[in-house]
């Protein structure tokens, strides 16, 4: 049997997060309050002042719980994957940083990311080519496809609002279309400014980087990481879309189970995705 562990991205932050976990792991909380110069318990708990939707303090956030709901799980992991925020916990995960290492990389990509403005919407219903052809028809909408999470369900960010997005996939005949709560255009070339800035910080810390112990399928490839190109990839992350899909397709095989670390938004596109591979399949 390959158990493939799972970690969910910025979007998922929710009032209450990680509520079960604080008390398990107290050394851990301590140390994200010392790095982050606030209670993450308060943050993730009770949400004072509604900063958990803000992508300075949802991306910490999502990043401590999912570190610690990883440590409370049970047996060991094959493989790790993570979505956009998430690959940092996989990456923690298999060894790559400590926790602290990790959530000090998190913070900063938190902190450039939340200045540059924009939304991103889900689109479900029409292929990620279908979807191309009307961002491609529409320079006025500037967006692209930031996630490709499974068969007829993609993400596309764009600066501003996305009123004009979801208006013109409403119209292209998408099924469904739902704004997320994220406040930037990500995985677009929007983010180039925050990725030239992270991928100087990344370089800075290559020294406290190790090779992965445990496989990691990189967000940017849809391969496993490896060590020497570990900062190209994860500064590239910032401005390509994540290959959600395409790394699920990868995995499948006999044996192969999925546990997600915190949540099940990860365990229903993947199952939508083993779904979709069994239709294909049964079809040839």
């Amino acid at each position: 049997m390959t158990r493939v562990v799972l970690f969910a991205g910025q979007g998922t932050q929710r009032t209450g997060m990680g509520a079960e976990l604080f008390d398990r792991f107290p050394e851990l909380v301590e140390q994200a309050d010392e790095i982050l110069g606030y209670s993450i318990r308060e943050l993730c708990v009770g949400d004072p002042g509604g900063r958990l939707g803000r992508t300075r303090f949802s991306q910490p956030a999502i990043y401590v719980v999912n570190a610690l709901a990883r440590r409370a799980m049970d047996g060991p992991a094959d493989v790790y994957l993570g979505h956009s925020l998430g690959e940092y916990n996989a990456l923690e995960a298999a060894g790559v940083f400590d926790f602290a290492t990790g959530l000090e990389l998190v913070r900063e990509r938190a902190r450039l990311t939340d200045a540059v403005e924009g939304s991103m919407t889900v689109v479900m219903g029409l292929s990620a080519e279908a979807v191309e052809d009307v961002l491609n028809a529409r320079d006025d909408l500037q967006a692209s496809i930031a996630a490709f999470n499974g068969p007829a369900n993609v993400v596309v960010a764009a600066p501003g609002d996305g009123g004009d997005v979801v208006a013109a996939m409403w119209g292209a005949g998408a099924l469904r279309v739902r704004p997320l709560l994220i406040s930037g255009p990500f995985h677009t070339r929007h983010m180039a400014g925050a990725a030239k800035a992270f991928g100087e910080l990344l370089r800075r810390a290559s020294a406290r980087l190790h090779a992965p112990r445990i496989p990691v399928i990189a967000n940017r490839h849809a391969r496993p990481h490896e060590s020497e190109s570990l900062v190209v990839d994860l500064t590239e992350q910032i401005t390509h879309p994540v290959l959600w899909s395409q790394s699920i397709e990868g995995l499948l095989g006999s044996g192969v189970h999925f546990h997600e670390a915190y949540g099940a938004t990860l365990t229903t596109l993947t199952r939508q995705i083993q779904r979709h591979h069994s239709r294909i399949g049964g079809l040839r």
